[in-house]
Formats: C-alpha cells, structure tokens, sequence
C-alpha cells in the first residue's frame, strides 16, 4: 500500500524533532504535526529548558559579577538590574533557536502540519487545523511526541499574576525582592537558586520528606551549605493551607503546615511559584479508540524500541514517562526512526549509564553508583575528591564552590560513578561517563595530560587522592600502578 508519508510525527520537541532528522537521512519523507501555530520545538525551546537557561546565564552573569567586584554601594543585583534587561537577554537566544530548527526542517525537507493530530487508525492521522480545517494523511509508521504539561494543584490557585507557574515566571517584569517556591523537584531547586543569584531571598515549600534525594550523601552535604548561605530557605513536608494578599503589608502571604509539628506558619512574599508534577499530552489522540496501553498515570507504554503494544506506531520523550529529559528524548527519538526503517541500534540508557544535570548555580551532576549505593551491593570501593577551592581555574574565576567525587573498585580502580558540584558539573561529567562507558579506570585521569589551568583538572586531582586513601590502606603504591 502507498502513504502519504513514511512517518508522521506528532509533536516537534526533542524526541519529534530527532526522529524527523534521523528519518530524513535514511531518505524517508516525514510530516511534523505541530499544534503551535507560532513555534516549533515544543516546550523544549519555548517555554521550558531553552529559555529556563537563557534566564540562569544572565543570573549567573550577575551573579559573577558581583563576584568578581562586589555590590555596588550596597545595592543587591534586583536593586540594580531589571527584569526586562533579563529578558532582553533571553530573546534573541530564543528566536536563534527557533530559527535553527525551522532551518533544519526546511533544509531536510521535512513537511510541517500545523493543528491538533488526531490518529483515526494505525496508518491515518487526522490534522485539525487552527483555522478549522480538517486534512488526512497517511503513514507506515507514527511516532506519537507530545510531551506534557504541568498538572493543575487542587489547593492553589495559579492567576499568573500572585501565583506564577514555570511559563509565566519567564514573563515577570521586576526581579521580586522575595519569591515562595511550592514544588519538591529539580525544576523548583533550579529557579531557587537562579533567584537567590538575583539576590532574592528564596523559600522552598515541599511536600517530600527532603529534596533531591537521590544526590550522592556527600554531595547533598555540600549542595546544602551551599544554599545556606544563598537566602534560601527549605521547609519539608509541608502543606499549604492559603494563599492571600496582605494590603497592609504590600505583600502576598503564604500559610503552611509541616507534617513534624503540625503548626501553622506563615511566610510573606511577592511572589509564589508552583511547581508540580506532569501529566502526559495524550487527551484527544485517539488512543483509547485505537487501543493503545496507557499505564496508571496515562503515560504511553513502549517496549525497549519506543514501540506500543501497535506495532507501527511508537512513542517517545515525555510522553512516555520517565526519564523526562530533554537529552534523552533526542536519543529515544533517534532509535525510534533506527527501528522503524531497519537500522537497528543498541543504545545505553539504563540508569548507572545516563548521567543528570541540576542547572542550578553552580550546577550539579552525576552517573553511576553513589558510594552508598555500592556499599549496598557489597562492592569494596574507594572514593577521591577534589575540591574546588584547589583548582587554579576556580580561583581566577572567583568560583571555589564545589566537589569532584570519584567512586571506584579498590582492587581493580574500575571507576564506578563520577558525582559534582560545581560550575560547569553538567560538562565535565561526560569525561567520566565515557571512562565508564569503556571500562576504564581512574589510572586514565594519571596517566593523561589535561589541560591546566581548567575546572576539568578536578579527575586528576581526585585520582590522585583516591589512589592515596588505597596506598594508606595497605597497598603498595607502585603495586597499585602495576595493575593491568
């Protein structure tokens, strides 16, 4: 049978987009269904993870500056700076984007729909356009990328104007003086400490038992003292009982309980950010009617190929739950078009393979086994630091926040999980990802030159420290670099 097209994507994010761009160079003719009538990108680069950043280098700008030279006569940078200067900032990085991917799309020859898709059945996909139309097309294979969206609080209410969500906080026109963040996860502690670079004093109200609890022990140690001294505050546990305006005091109040005491406490702010979890874009797809399996939460179920229990039709990025990043919905985008036109591609994306990074300032980042995790699986294992306030290139650039931990097997030096804070964590834990992705040892980092002065002269350091705590251990030092 003919189609129209080979594949036709829905959604134009990460995983949509390096799907349409891995097809195209396997000569295949590709439809983009996109409901945005203005962008492409999705919440990629329109209201998430570009424009999100764009707002952490201006703040870390800032933030070095003052750094670097000081307050000016005691003014704090939201005494200083406006927001619109911010935004003015954010803009022209946005539209670069955008243009980039319409470029790519327009150079590879890929066709766009713009309007809401609809799958009718396995081969046919209903476009509503945005002027009302209705146009059919047709494809061997569908790859269904529509992301997600915040889900909506059932105790709060967000006007966007008192109560902010993730969009809307990219649009204030002031740098608020104090800001309550309601939200447990990463996304909550990066705009924390984004604001708190801003000089705004910062409080987080979560309903976890801690944040970020998944963060190496000793890192999470030293993440903390950080924001301790950055007006950031953290409640745990917490439920929120109201949030009012206060006339008298030209402020907004925030009423609150945490589950140890059960007391009500009261914060005043200008602002209240909320940040909860997501729901899946998969309303109004068709899928019940075509049978596609749906978990609990409504996230798409896919196979280790991004297929559906359809085998034509796959899924992936957001939409099919976790890991929900960005850098990896590209791959799950790419291996989807791999499978469906027979190029098949083995692809590491378990848990110990992948790494994270926390954008906040400074960053964080890590993969691997934590040195707790791998005294749980009774692996015998050694650690080596480097602390940041001994690196050359921190010193020169007045940032000497931060740690480099490496875990690694005691007989063998197998580095087993790289662990960071500080700037630039999300670039350099790749250097360690691929030692590990090799089988490689520390005796790597030792045996290398790396350049200096750099943040990246951390391994070394911390190969040297680790090998240090095995030689105080009992084992001679020369026997340890003997080693094969």
């Amino acid at each position: 049978m003919k189609y129209d097209y080979d594949v036709i994507i829905i959604g134009s994010g990460p995983a949509g987009f390096s799907c349409a761009m891995q097809s195209t160079k396997f000569d295949k003719k590709v439809l983009i269904v996109e409901s945005n009538d203005a962008n492409l990108g999705g919440t990629w680069v329109n209201k998430g993870t570009v424009p999100s950043k764009a707002l952490r280098a201006a703040a870390k700008l800032i933030q070095s500056y003052h750094y670097q030279f000081g307050d000016e006569k005691g003014r704090k940078p939201y005494e200083r700076f406006r927001m619109e200067d911010i935004m003015d900032y954010k803009r022209p990085i946005l539209e670069s984007k955008n243009k980039k991917i319409k470029d790519d799309i327009i150079k590879n020859e890929v066709d766009t729909a713009r309007g809401w898709g609809k799958i009718v059945d396995k081969n046919t996909v209903e476009v509503f356009t945005n002027i009302d139309n209705k146009e059919t097309y047709t494809a061997e294979y569908i790859l269904i990328s529509t992301g997600s969206r915040p889900s909506s609080p059932k105790n709060v209410n967000i006007d966007q104007t008192k109560v902010l969500d993730y969009s809307s906080i990219l649009d204030l026109t002031h740098i608020p003086r104090r800001l309550v963040i309601v939200g447990s996860g990463i996304i909550s502690f990066e705009y924390a400490t984004i604001f708190a670079a801003l000089g705004t004093r910062v409080t987080i109200l979560s309903d976890l038992d801690e944040i970020l609890p998944f963060l190496d022990s000793e890192i999470k140690t030293s993440v903390f003292k950080s924001i301790r001294k950055k007006n950031i505050q953290i409640f745990n546990n917490t439920t929120i009982e109201n949030i009012s305006s206060n006339d008298l005091r030209t402020c907004d109040e925030v009423l609150f309980r945490t589950k140890t005491d059960d007391r009500l406490q009261v914060v005043e702010t200008d602002h209240v950010l909320y940040i909860g979890g997501k729901i899946p874009n998969t309303d109004n797809l068709g899928l019940d009617e075509l049978g596609v399996k749906r978990d609990a939460e409504g996230y798409i179920e896919v196979n280790d190929q991004y297929q559906t229990n359809i085998p034509n039709i796959f899924a992936a990025g957001d939409v099919i739950g976790y890991p929900a990043l960005a850098s990896a919905s590209f791959l799950q985008g790419r291996l989807s078009s791999c499978e469906m036109f027979g190029n098949k591609v083995v692809a590491e994306m378990s848990d110990t393979s992948m790494p994270y990074g926390i954008y906040s300032i400074p960053e964080i980042s890590g993969i691997g086994l934590t040195e707790q995790q791998a005294q749980d699986l009774d692996i015998d294992v050694t650690v080596g630091r480097a602390y940041f306030e001994n690196l050359t290139r921190a010193d020169l650039n007045h940032e000497i926040e931060g740690i480099l931990k490496l875990v690694f097997r005691t007989d063998n030096l197998k580095l087993l999980g790289v662990h960071i804070f500080g700037e630039h964590a999300s670039d350099m834990i790749h250097l360690g990802q691929s030692i590990m992705a090799h089988n490689g040892s520390i005796k790597y980092f030792i045996e290398r030159v790396l350049n200096y002065p750099t943040y990246t002269e951390a391994y070394k350091i911390a190969a040297f420290n680790g090998l240090n705590r095995v030689h105080k251990a009992g084992v001679k030092y020369k026997k340890i670099l003997d080693k094969s």
